[in-house]
């Protein structure tokens, strides 16, 4: 499995590679431009991300947007359903509004800070990844 992490916060990049590391080859952005620019690199070399952990608070570009611009993406590609890569946002923010709208603009799985293995290995298992 192909994973990119999208995390602002260093400890945050490195506790999710810990964690998601025995499962995949792991890819890291340190915020929502860098993100967009590793889903399309990845795309044109043929080798698109799996799934990707998407902080939503970062600057330059949040994560909200950065997942608007993956779907939008995908969309014009004609990939939808379960062939677009899995998205688990994570944040701070525990908040229902924060979660709803994630969902609605097309994540698949929501983690609250802090990260924890359980947590991560839980939503995968749901999205059926591990």
């Amino acid at each position: 499995m192909r994973i990119l992490i999208v995390d602002d916060e260093l400890v945050g990049r490195t506790l999710l590679r810990k964690i998601a590391s025995p499962y995949g080859e792991i890819d890291m952005a340190v915020n929502g431009r860098e993100a967009i620019e590793a889903f399309r690199l990845a795309w044109e070399e043929g080798n698109p991300y799996d799934l990707i952990f998407l902080d939503i608070m970062m600057d330059e570009m949040d994560g909200r947007e950065a997942l608007r611009i993956i779907r939008k993406h995908e969309e014009d590609r004609g990939i939808y359903g379960r062939k677009r890569v899995k998205v688990i946002m994570t944040t701070a923010k525990d908040d229902s509004s924060s979660v709803l709208n994630s969902f609605r603009e097309g994540c698949e799985g929501y983690i609250v800070k802090p990260v924890e293995k359980e947590k991560v290995e839980k939503v995968m298992r749901e999205l059926e990844l591990i």
